[in-house]
């Protein structure tokens, strides 16, 4: 597979600039870069998502048939009901095929020989959700596999690692050391930069839609190639001369469990801007839901401007002067249907109601209309459905919701996600604007260099605990990847600094 000069624009964005990579057979070639580096666009293109605005993409002649590309997402796309029988068959039986009987034993032994040929079998009449998570990547490199008229195509794995522990990471490594010996080609594409050195045979690093590194990873090490990934002038933070002064303790939590988060410790001061790292499936990304109150958790100890707050709703929340800005903007920022006026009316409608909860419109187009100007909302139209917004001022249009109600803790996932580089420093500058107003802010963000951008400390998280607490010099690019990606020297810290100086 060759993909030459790859160049793919979004507004106000280019994700992917002149990118060009090629895939022997029996070759595994790791992909890597830090968030926004431009691996998923790329693959996106490679599988034909989207087209590319420039280049090419091309499979070799494998002499009996074109080469195909075949996928393996991080979700695997088994149903946890079915057998590994009818997992397989899934994408075999289709059209008039799928309303024929099946024939059960010759499907078995169709089954078991796929399998077999990743090492060790395991039972595959069972249902995959019995199975280990080795087992089921195992199930989707088989079910990718059958069929193939031969054996060079080539097969991506997008994160196959992230649900396995270490002895299963070895059993699915065998399994693609197997497929490459058979003569296809492997993208594999990992945070996991161990992982990568221990599999690829080379290793091409993204950074910022640029291809800025493509080496053998024979005699690469861990250091170099955190270098490729944070880049030059990562080492230094772009400002050590900010400093804010914390107020009263907004928020403290001891022992916050919940849907990946294990025993948690956090505090955060009035006019702080707290951020948390780690990669994806650390915990950082659920964390602000579990405290606002949007996933269930528990807490040994919950407190809110000095008030114990045992159980938390999001309706709770937003009473106590708590804001969410939830990282999913499509589904949960605003309602899309609904108007830019009536999304941000939404979370505190007293103010524009009258004695008998009668909504006084006119009322509330005025103030919308102040806020749309207030935060450079483009174009500045409060009747206009949320869903024609551009992304950036979609965000703006979230922030101002929340904002608006004077918030004491206000808590950011993923802020800046797929917003342009102007609505981007937009969103800085309101999130500075808050912290000096005296609103506490948390920051869940996997862009490390926007972590260094807006905070005085930020908690690193692994496995769903806090790991590593990095302030002033030390809060640099390099050592959050380094530490997120588990090859730096943790400090096992609460995340309760009470204040940086």
């Amino acid at each position: 597979m060759s993909a030459v000069g790859i160049v793919k624009d979004f507004p106000g964005l280019r994700a992917l600039d002149h990118v060009s990579i090629d895939v022997h057979s029996g070759e595994v070639v790791a992909v890597v870069g830090h968030n926004g580096s431009g691996k998923s666009t790329l693959v996106k293109i490679l599988a034909g998502v989207y087209t590319a605005d420039a280049g090419s993409v091309s499979f070799a002649n494998a002499g009996d048939g074109v080469a195909e590309l075949h996928i393996i997402h991080q979700d695997l796309g088994l149903v946890a009901e079915l057998d590994t029988i009818e997992n397989l068959g899934l994408a075999a039986r289709s059209g008039f095929a799928a309303l024929s009987p099946t024939r059960r034993p010759r499907e078995k032994e169709h089954a078991e020989s796929l399998i077999s040929r990743f090492g060790d079998p395991f039972p595959v009449t069972v249902p995959v959700a019995t199975l280990s998570p080795a087992q089921r990547a195992i199930i989707a490199i088989a079910r990718a596999l059958d069929g193939w008229t031969h054996s060079r195509n080539v097969l991506i794995l997008d994160e196959p690692t992230e649900a396995l522990h270490a002895n299963e990471v070895d059993v699915l490594f065998s399994g693609i050391r197997r497929v490459a010996a058979d003569g296809a080609g492997v993208v594999f594409i990992s945070h996991r930069l161990d992982e990568v050195l221990a599999l690829a045979d080379r290793v091409i690093v993204l950074r910022d839609g640029r291809k800025v590194a493509d080496e053998p990873t024979r005699g690469l090490d861990q250091d170099a190639l955190v270098r490729h990934v944070t880049g030059a002038g990562a080492a230094q933070r772009p400002d050590q001369t900010r400093v804010r002064d914390a107020g009263e303790v907004v928020l403290e939590i001891d022992g916050l469990r919940g849907h990946g988060v294990n025993s948690v410790d956090l505090c955060v001061r009035a006019g702080e801007v707290v951020g948390v790292a780690g990669v994806l499936g650390s915990g950082r990304d659920v964390l602000p839901s579990l405290i606002f109150g949007a996933r269930p958790a528990h807490a040994e100890r919950y407190i809110v401007d000095g008030v114990a707050y045992p159980r938390r709703t999001p309706r709770e929340s937003v009473r106590r002067g708590l804001a969410f800005v939830a990282g999913d903007r499509a589904r949960l920022g605003g309602i899309r249907p609904m108007s830019a006026r009536e999304n941000m009316t939404l979370p505190e409608l007293k103010s524009v109601t009258g004695p008998l909860g009668v909504l006084r419109t006119r009322k509330e187009r005025r103030l919308t209309e102040d806020l749309v100007q207030r935060y450079d909302v483009r174009p500045a139209r409060t009747e206009q459905r949320f869903e024609q917004f551009s992304g950036g001022n979609q965000q703006k249009i979230v922030f101002a919701k929340w904002l608006r109600n004077n918030p004491r803790l206000l808590l950011l996932e993923e802020p800046t996600q797929g917003v342009d580089i102007g609505a981007k420093q937009s969103i800085y500058a309101e999130v500075d604007d808050a912290a000096a107003r005296g609103v506490g802010v948390l920051v869940c963000s996997s862009d490390a260099k926007e972590l260094v951008r807006l905070c005085e400390r930020v908690l690193v998280m692994r496995e769903g605990r806090i790991v590593v607490e990095l302030a002033g010099e030390q809060l640099t690019e390099a050592d959050l990847i380094t530490h997120g990606y588990g090859l730096g020297t943790d400090t096992q810290v609460s995340g309760r600094t009470e204040a940086v100086a």
